[in-house]
């Protein structure tokens, strides 16, 4: 179950009992803890250890016992970047086309951008450094320009809550430099972010909490106090490194 409760500011999320089975495999079992709103917080652990799952549980993509609570401030725009996109790369459609059909979705592609939401494409295109490649076909990107562009889309309109599942993955260092300028800029407006992220030295460094997860939670709290050497190697030289 989800509910929602408004308050000043992005929202903050409550993860009560969480348990997921599939099949009759239990992916998550009894998952507790929250996230600050306003914050930046990362999910971290084992290949395999529902990471992902837990993503989609919070999006309504999967059913699950407990209880998502998520409290919104203002607003309650919800953006997010897939690790990566499922798409057929021999359809015609332009990174414009693309964006254009997310951002209105009532519209067919092929007549183009409404008036109204072109600068709103275009600004956000801007702000991941892929204004200039607005008329390329989306299928001759490469994996991080896909990822830039997917960025993009999760930002009209600017959301008060993103949420990210490995964004990185792909993208070159000035790419990983916007993605992390645009983090920082939506948190310092109250956005609440919400990532999977694989480099625990860059996790350290950037959130405010950190939450590991093999199936269970392994630990939550301050990155800065509970990322140390030594519990970083117990726990991922036994089930293999963290993505």
């Amino acid at each position: 179950m989800r509910s929602l409760t408004r308050f000043v500011g992005g929202p903050s999320i409550h993860f009560e009992n969480v348990s997921l089975k599939l099949g009759g495999n239990s992916i998550l079992h009894n998952v507790n803890f929250s996230v600050k709103r306003g914050s930046i917080h990362c999910i971290i652990g084992p290949n395999g250890g529902g990471k992902t799952s837990l993503i989609r549980c919070l999006l309504g993509q999967m059913p699950h016992s407990g209880n998502i609570r998520m409290c919104w401030g203002k607003g309650s725009v919800m953006g997010y970047v897939p690790q990566s996109l499922d798409f057929d790369d021999t359809l015609p459609l332009t990174v414009g086309d693309f964006l254009a059909m997310i951002s209105q979705s009532r519209r067919p592609a092929f007549m183009g951008m409404v008036r109204s939401i072109r600068s709103s494409i275009m600004e956000a295109l801007e702000r991941v450094g892929m204004d200039k490649k607005v008329a390329r076909p989306f299928g001759a990107l490469s994996g991080g320009e896909r990822q830039r562009v997917l960025l993009a889309q999760a930002l009209i309109p600017e959301p008060q809550l993103l949420i990210l599942d490995e964004p990185a993955t792909g993208l070159d260092k000035s790419g990983a430099v916007i993605m992390h300028e645009i983090i920082n800029e939506l948190v310092s407006n109250g956005t609440t972010v919400m990532m999977i992220h694989h480099d625990l030295a860059e996790v350290r460094d950037m959130a405010h909490g950190v939450t590991c997860i093999n199936r269970e939670i392994l630990f939550s709290g301050d990155p800065k106090e509970l990322l140390t050497p030594e519990r970083i190697f117990n726990i991922f030289s036994a089930t293999g490194k963290a993505a």
